[in-house]
């Protein structure tokens, strides 16, 4: 696990530390989160993964200013979070709605209104892919175009980080590409730090640059994408004398997909061969297996769910 800088550093968009949150009391109080401590570095796509009940949709709606913590502090880009460090921050939390007999414009002009920023609603609506729909009124918008629109909203005060809650959900393919395309192009492009909360775990891998898997409200791992997936792979080998290799390396083998893994580490690959070799296996394919975030997931927090 990495190492947590300071509160308030000021090169972190988001500094969350030592949150503590619980709903109720006595025996049927809830601990949402629990001495929580992550830092959202600017300018990259960051995700926010955990099963339900983690913390996750209360985090985000502590950043949002919805929520109260009981204890710990909130930073943004430096400063403790208030009502004017979040007017860096544009948000798209759970489900966005809309007036069904406004247009997409008539939306964004709204908003636009309350930040000054009136000339930037063609702009964004380039941006977020639906200016050639921007005077349809929204009651005819598909899902995916009722999410970009939402983006939409949240990028006109010209945030300098969003946030993100499960923006692909409910998608077709392609609606979930040009999501992907577009919060990649956020933070690539633009310059936007992006916070994504989500449960589709491939898209996270493809989309994230680091990433938070929280665990009953806990940080059970933290990291780049890429440190996570090399961290834990498996080496798979097909041989003709399977029973044989199985009984050799004992625990750290087992069979699957028509050949034998082995646990070890990846330094150690070419050292196993060569024993193999040298004492007659014989081995007809070998491969190092990375892992994807789905299994790094599963590794962090099946044993803890209900």
């Amino acid at each position: 696990m990495s190492v947590l800088m300071e509160p308030g550093a000021v090169d972190a968009a988001l500094a969350v530390h030592a949150v503590e949150k619980r709903f109720g009391h006595g025996a049927s109080v809830v601990v949402a989160l629990d001495g929580l401590s992550l830092q959202v570095p600017a300018g990259r796509v960051y995700g926010l993964l955990g099963p339900n009940g983690a913390g996750k949709s209360t985090l985000l709606r502590i950043v949002a200013g919805l929520v109260r913590p009981d204890r710990g502090s909130v930073h943004i880009f430096g400063a403790p979070a208030s009502v004017a460090s979040r007017q860096r921050l544009g948000m798209l939390v759970e489900a966005a709605s809309f007036y069904p007999f406004l247009t997409a414009r008539e939306h964004l002009e709204m908003f636009a209104r309350l930040s000054d920023t009136c000339a930037f609603v063609d702009p964004v609506l380039r941006r977020v892919g639906i200016l050639s729909a921007a005077d349809k009124k929204v009651s005819g918008f598909s899902l995916g175009m009722k999410q970009q629109l939402g983006i939409g909203c949240a990028l006109i005060g010209r945030p300098d980080a969003i946030v993100l809650d499960e923006p692909t959900n409910g998608l077709d393919p392609d609606g979930i590409l040009e999501m992907r395309s577009l919060i990649r192009e956020l933070a690539a492009r633009d310059g936007i730090t992006v916070l994504l909360s989500s449960h589709l775990l491939d898209e996270v891998e493809r989309v994230c640059h680091r990433v938070a898997i929280l665990r009953r409200g806990q940080l059970a791992a933290e990291g780049n994408v890429a440190d996570l997936l090399n961290r834990d792979g498996r080496f798979w080998l097909q041989v003709e004398e399977t029973d044989t290799l199985l009984a050799r390396l004992g625990e750290h083998a087992q069979a699957g997909d028509g050949g034998i893994y082995v646990r070890l580490p990846r330094k150690d690959v070419p050292d196993l061969i060569a024993s193999l070799a040298a004492s007659g296996i014989r081995i007809h394919e070998a491969k190092w297996v990375k892992p994807d975030l789905e299994s790094v997931f599963l590794s962090e927090t099946r044993d803890l769910q209900p």
